[in-house]
């Protein structure tokens, strides 16, 4: 009988690692921009925050630390997985996704915070689930297009059972409610079965049903309702809902051209809600101007390229399609959340990848850039 190091050295040797190589900076240098910035806005955003909760002004920066330390560690392992050990865990991050999910409804483990239920604690740990099933159903779609590339014409055969699957997995999501990563979630499914070869008429059908469901649930709550009158109107509700919005555009004209300077903005002093997560963006605008925004835009944009490439360069459907769903994922939720902080959307949650603090998040972040980075390698192994 085996002993249980050797049951183990035997499961993880199913995810072949790949001969080192240099790690491509077209992805590395912007993501490492971005996670430095973040490490400057956090301890620039919760000095005074920590101070007032804990006592400790550097109690949130050194748990954002602590964070991004666990992060480099799983984008290292990541980047060192081939390609068949990147598609073994397509099995794993769904189970685990799942059981998470199922986790927060069980009283003593899921956390409520704000109305929502969103976080599960494991020991010392607090997760956020969603977080990880949008990492997971990347793997998912990525594995199920490629090996029905010959059905996709077929609605029934390609798209559909892969739009139940996710529907499956969003509607947990949104009961916790988290109606902004239930948007994300639709978003990288229509963009991945597109890139797998879905019918445009068969996409717009089934498009056109998801934004009817989906208009529909955002005026299902009063508080969804409340957020769509505050976005197109937040000066009637200045001292309410329309607060943190107006504070945020505040922030982004006190910034102007080239901003007040780090340390310098005023709205992370209490004015400006979440402004070390969902609004990060704004103190960075106030305190950078729109130089320092615009340099923070071509950073995911410089993702959004190199991922784009690599997947145009990729002759495997499945990595192809990986490093499409991962580029989408983090490029995605970073125009959202910019698009929210500057007023173009309705406030939906959405941290700034890289940039936000916030365990899980920069978690997945920093797993998608190790995922990506492993794909990126890939042409030097062929």
């Amino acid at each position: 009988m085996r002993s249980a190091g050797a049951y183990f050295r035997s499961w993880f040797g199913r995810f072949e690692a790949v001969a080192p190589e240099r790690p491509d900076p077209w992805l590395w240098a912007p993501a490492a921009a971005l996670v430095g910035l973040g490490l400057l806005m956090v301890l620039n955003t919760t000095y005074f925050l920590g101070q007032e909760k804990t006592g400790d002004a550097f109690h949130f920066f050194k748990l954002h630390l602590i964070h991004i330390a666990a992060g480099l560690v799983v984008m290292f392992a990541l980047s060192q997985l081939s390609l068949a050990g990147l598609r073994r865990l397509t099995g794993p991050l769904m189970i685990v996704s799942v059981v998470l999910l199922a986790l927060i409804w069980i009283p003593g483990l899921g956390v409520t915070r704000g109305g929502a239920r969103r976080w599960v604690r494991l020991g010392p740990l607090l997760a956020e689930p969603s977080e990880l099933v949008k990492f997971a159903v990347v793997f998912f779609l990525a594995d199920y297009l490629a090996r029905r590339r010959e059905r996709m014409a077929d609605f029934k055969r390609g798209p559909l059972p892969a739009m139940i699957v996710v529907g499956l997995i969003a509607l947990p999501v949104l009961k916790q409610p988290d109606f902004g990563t239930t948007v994300m979630l639709a978003a990288i499914l229509f963009v991945m079965l597109f890139v797998g070869g879905a019918r445009l008429i068969d996409l717009g059908r089934t498009g056109a049903c998801a934004a009817a469901l989906l208009a529909l649930q955002a005026v299902a709550k009063p508080y969804r309702i409340k957020r769509l009158v505050t976005f197109a109107d937040p000066w009637r509700t200045a001292r309410g809902a329309g607060f943190q919005l107006i504070q945020s555009l505040i922030a982004l004209g006190e910034g102007g051209g080239w901003g007040a300077g780090l340390g310098a903005g005023r709205q992370k002093m209490f004015y400006l809600p979440q402004a070390h997560t969902d609004f990060v963006f704004a103190v960075i605008t106030e305190e950078f101007g729109l130089a320092g925004a615009l340099v923070v835009f071509a950073l995911f944009c410089a993702i959004l390229v190199r991922g784009l490439r690599i997947a145009h360069e990729e002759p495997e459907p499945f990595a192809s399609l990986l490093a499409v769903g991962l580029t989408t994922m983090i490029t995605l939720q970073a125009l959202v959340n910019i698009a929210v902080v500057i007023g173009l959307a309705p406030t939906k949650g959405l941290p700034l990848p890289f940039v936000s603090y916030g365990g899980t998040s920069i978690l997945m972040a920093m797993a998608t850039l190790g995922a990506l980075l492993a794909l990126a390698r890939r042409p030097a192994v062929r």
